[in-house]
Formats: structure tokens, C-alpha cells, sequence
């Protein structure tokens, strides 16, 4: 068994969700953003997060699960991406090109800003799956890895614009508890926190800028 078992899981459990998803076309997106967002959430539920050989032991696990109890996997895909859609729903909105700009030209100013300290991040994506387990932890399982890097991506560009970031431990220390802070606080908060831009070429995935 390949770990491709959870994809048709999920993609069973999500058409019986939602008949109109056309997950092998066009909404082929959803169904990547689904299965990473479950990937995620058992890592974190298995305790594998910031562990070396995290993703081998997920494929194991999830191999193991399936050899052992595969009706009960098959249950637990079901259920979850009931929760997963119903959370897309919530917190995923389609924008025209030229809504609301001034929003999105801050947000691609702060994520420029940021790209290049974030490229040169050794330990960016430790930092991403510590974002990405408070985000889980705090009941938000939908759009993880894209709303943890974001996150982080923004602060770092706020920094740079207050120019209150240096190349030092401490400064990274407080973005990232600037961002779990941020991670509280939109847990707790209601509508839309990821925005697909449409355009003639692709979507862009943006986060909405929260203060």
C-alpha cells in the first residue's frame, strides 16, 4: 500500500461532501490543499511534528493503520473531510482580480519584503510546522501549511519595515511568538482567512491581513 490510499480516501469523502467538486479538473487544487492540510493534521495528531524522520514514519503508520484497520481509516477520512469542507467554506473565498487591491499590494509588500531572509532561513520549515501544529491545535485544520508560511512571511515583513528584525535568535523568537500569538487570535475569529485570487493564468493563495 502507498501512501496514494488517503488521496482516494479523501477524494471519496469529499465528492460525498460536495457532489459539484470536480477534484480531477478543475478543482484539482482543492484536493491537493485537502490532502496536505490531512497529512498535517496526523502528523501532529501522531506526534511526529519537528521530528527528523517525520514524514517515513507517517508513511508508516498510515501503512500500518490501513494493513490493520482499514474500515476505521476509511470512517476517519469521511468524517474529517466532512469537517474540512465545511471549514473551506468558512474560511476560503474566491476575489475578482481587482477586488479590494489595496489589501492584496500590502500583502505582496510584506511577502517580498520577506523573501529573501526566508530563503535563507535554515530552519524555516521547522518554524512552518510549529505554526502549523498551533494552527491544528487551535481548531484550524483548513489551508495549514499555506496560512502558517504566510504568517510568518508577514511578520518578517513587518519587521523589515519597522527595520526591528536583525539576524539574531531573539528576533526570530519574538516573530514566531508574534505569530502564534496571531494564531490564537484568528482561531477565534469568524469568515474567510484565505483568498484565492482569479485571474487569467492561476489562482494565487493570499492570507488576509490580520492586525
Amino acid at each position: 500500500m502507498q501512501i496514494d490510499i488517503i488521496e482516494q480516501l479523501l477524494l471519496k469523502g469529499l465528492r460525498s461532501r460536495d457532489p459539484q467538486l470536480d477534484l480531477w479538473g478543475s478543482d484539482r487544487k482543492v484536493l491537493y490543499i485537502a490532502h496536505q492540510d490531512l497529512m498535517n493534521f496526523l502528523k501532529a495528531h501522531w506526534g511526529l511534528v519537528d521530528k527528523e524522520a517525520d514524514e517515513v514514519e507517517l508513511k508508516e503508520k498510515i501503512n500500518g493503520y490501513f494493513s490493520e484497520k482499514p474500515q476505521e481509516l476509511e470512517e476517519f477520512v469521511q468524517l474529517w473531510s466532512g469537517i474540512w469542507i465545511k471549514k473551506w467554506k468558512e474560511r476560503v473565498k474566491l476575489i475578482l482580480e481587482k477586488e479590494d487591491r489595496q489589501r492584496w499590494r500590502r500583502i505582496d509588500r510584506l511577502l517580498s519584503k520577506s523573501e529573501p531572509i526566508w530563503k535563507q532561513l535554515k530552519n524555516r520549515n521547522q518554524l512552518k510546522d510549529l505554526v502549523i501544529e498551533a494552527l491544528i491545535r487551535n481548531g484550524e485544520i483548513c489551508g495549514t501549511s499555506i496560512l502558517a508560511e504566510d504568517l510568518l512571511k508577514a511578520e518578517l515583513g513587518l519587521c523589515v519595515e519597522r527595520k526591528a528584525y536583525m539576524e539574531e535568535r531573539e528576533s526570530l523568537l519574538s516573530v514566531v511568538n508574534n505569530v502564534l500569538g496571531k494564531v490564537r487570535k484568528i482561531s477565534r475569529s469568524k469568515g474567510p482567512l484565505i483568498f484565492i485570487k482569479i485571474d487569467r493564468r492561476f489562482f494565487q493563495l493570499l492570507e488576509e491581513d490580520i492586525r
